[in-house]
């Protein structure tokens, strides 16, 4: 009789992310593939989300940022975008109670005046009553653009009177919609697509970044299992040399 092989052991997780960043790309490749509409896959991408945000709570994670609609998807087919405004406020509406009792603070990130006022109300009511929860933040960018972000910010500093001498770094993170909340640590983009597309260009400054070919329906509590796994072998140096490393020669470059 053959031996049962055994089981691998499953890698600790020892290092996890302060925040983690996701673009969920491949709602509409996941439907494709199926014969079904787009917005059927946006509604599975939806589904997943409970998924992760649950994993990301019993992994540890205190801050989650999710790249829900951009300010270019609006150039999207108008059913497409009224779908997704749909889905938007069904998700409040059924999601709210469970997430305020799981102790979830919700965050939003990017322009509500081009929401419905009822959406808008409903957006609005949700961070109102999850703001004192701490057991983990989701920020949802939706209506969300990296550089209108910076162009608001701008906006809202010379609407305010700062001098030029007095901006820096600081003062322009204080004033972006992320106010508040650390940049993130890890940028995960699913589908495989090699792009930045407009998010969080400022705030991703010296984030780690994990792009995987697998559709964000199908990326489960597994997958973010292997993302933070590839995270923590990851050395972050933000420009400094690694700390195992030995000297570089006088003429080296080692940006990172």
């Amino acid at each position: 009789m053959t031996p049962k092989k055994p089981a691998e052991a499953v890698p600790e997780l020892q290092k996890i992310p302060r925040h983690i960043a996701i673009i969920m790309d491949g709602n509409g490749r996941w439907a494709a593939a199926r014969g079904l509409p787009r917005l059927a896959g946006h509604r599975a991408g939806t589904e997943n989300l409970r998924r992760v945000l649950r994993a990301c709570v019993e992994f540890g994670v205190p801050y989650l940022t999710i790249y829900a609609f951009s300010t270019e998807n609006w150039g999207r087919p108008e059913e497409e975008v009224q779908g997704l405004m749909n889905i938007l406020g069904e998700v409040i509406e059924r999601e709210l109670n469970e997430l305020h009792q799981q102790g979830v603070r919700l965050r939003h990130i990017g322009r509500l005046e081009q929401l419905s006022d009822k959406l808008r109300a409903s957006v609005e009511h949700a961070m109102e009553i999850t703001r004192n929860n701490d057991k983990l933040t989701l920020c949802i960018a939706w209506n969300y653009g990296g550089r209108d972000e910076i162009v608001c910010a701008v906006r809202r500093m010379m609407a305010e009177g700062i001098q030029v001498d007095d901006v820096n770094e600081e003062t322009i993170s204080r004033h972006l919609f992320t106010a508040g909340i650390p940049d993130p640590d890890l940028i995960i983009r699913t589908s495989g697509e090699m792009r930045i597309s407009n998010f969080l260009i400022w705030q991703a400054a010296y984030a780690e970044w994990y792009v995987t070919p697998v559709l964000w329906p199908d990326f489960d509590k597994e997958e973010l299992r292997k993302a933070l796994l590839s995270y923590q072998q990851r050395d972050r140096r933000y420009g400094r040399l690694s700390s195992s490393a030995e000297c570089l020669p006088e003429n080296g470059s080692d940006v990172a």
